[in-house]
């Protein structure tokens, strides 16, 4: 099975991640490419998506939400899992509380009526370069912490599920 393990990045945190799940799909023996969605030209060449985007305002990237449209005959009708690369474990407090309600609204902004297997929600870096001065200084005042919070067990485990699936 041919699957593409497609991504939006700005910073690549998310490129990494999807690398990792190429990565953990062709170990278990399926046949996969990580791309950039920008490049992918022929979507209706894989069986099967895992696609992933940075969050900035709590949505995808555009070149993710424009492939997502593109493409919305296919994703509907094939097996779709979806990730999201946020700053969830960076955030601290009331903030880190609210984090799993990003999850949903990530997921509501998507363009269509996409119904993925699954929607995971994952921690990137986050570092002084990737903000502005005023989105550093408002990311220090709610209490943020600059550095990489990538649980790469959590991203394993989530890959496993999906190899699983596609492998039975």
């Amino acid at each position: 099975m041919d699957v593409l393990v497609g991504y939006a990045t700005v910073h690549g945190s998310t490129r990494e991640t999807a690398d990792r799940v190429a990565a953990g799909l062709a170990k278990a023996g399926l046949r996969v490419e990580a791309r950039d969605l920008r490049t992918v030209e022929d979507a209706d060449a894989y069986a099967a998506f895992v696609l992933g985007s940075a969050v900035h305002g709590q949505t995808w990237l555009e070149p993710a939400k424009g492939f997502v449209r593109d493409n919305l005959d296919l994703l509907g009708v094939r097996p779709l899992w979806i990730f999201s690369v946020g700053m969830p474990a960076a955030l601290r407090g009331p903030w880190r509380r609210l984090a799993p309600r990003e999850a949903p609204v990530i997921v509501e902004s998507l363009p269509g009526d996409l119904l993925p297997r699954d929607h995971a929600l994952f921690s990137g870096v986050i570092a002084p370069a990737h903000l502005p001065l005023t989105g550093r200084i408002m990311f220090r005042l709610v209490g943020g912490r600059f550095g990489d919070y990538r649980d790469w067990d959590a991203v394993d485990r989530w890959t496993a599920r999906i190899a699983e699936t596609l492998t039975r």
